[in-house]
């Protein structure tokens, strides 16, 4: 049976870093209330505040986006470092694997996506809103969050309105169109069996 709910910005559950190099907005994460050591998928913001290493999470796949800010270079198991920004595709890679940031322009916001390696995997799609579109779904858990502006949609007749930093999570309901109207910048998140 599809299930489906608005996450509104203002009840996302938020975690200062023990190091104290930055915040956690975490927007769903499954099983419900996991820990990171636990999770089968989470989704969640990131305030990173000074350069320095990411936490090892072993068995974790991740894929990360540039929200606000003038962007961030990672260093990932030794490569070159990639400079990512708000206009970058999000980057995809391990995160048992040493990585360092560092900030050339601030502080920035980031999204963060983790799946469980060997359970699921996922994808993550940056994409514009300008008037009238429609999203397949095809995978079992889809999440598109709202980062800028507002988005209206229909879900079982039932109209839902996203505004900045809103989220609308379905599980269960594979091969739906669901139709999307508004002015606004979202990132479409899907989530499948591996």
């Amino acid at each position: 049976m599809p299930h489906a709910r608005v996450l509104k910005a203002s009840s996302y559950r938020r975690m200062p870093w023990k190091n104290g190099g930055g915040e956690t907005v975490e927007i769903a994460v499954s099983p419900p209330d996991a820990a990171l050591s636990d999770l089968d998928w989470r989704v969640s913001m990131a305030t990173v505040a000074a350069d320095g290493p990411f936490s090892i999470f072993a068995g974790i796949d991740r894929t990360l986006s540039i929200l606000e800010g003038d962007g961030m270079a990672l260093v990932i198991d030794g490569a070159e470092p990639r400079v990512l920004t708000t206009a970058s595709e999000p980057l995809s890679f391990p995160a048992d694997v040493a990585v360092s940031a560092t900030l050339p322009g601030g502080p920035i916001t980031d999204l963060n996506v983790m799946t469980r390696r060997g359970r699921l995997h996922h994808q993550v799609e940056r994409t514009q809103i300008d008037g009238q579109s429609s999203a397949h779904v095809t995978s079992g858990t889809w999440l598109l969050l709202c980062q800028h502006g507002t988005l209206s949609l229909e879900w079982a007749s039932e109209p839902v309105v996203l505004d900045t930093g809103d989220a609308f999570l379905v599980e269960g309901a594979i091969d739906t169109v669901v139709s999307l109207t508004g002015q606004a910048l979202c990132y479409l998140i899907t989530i499948d069996a591996a």
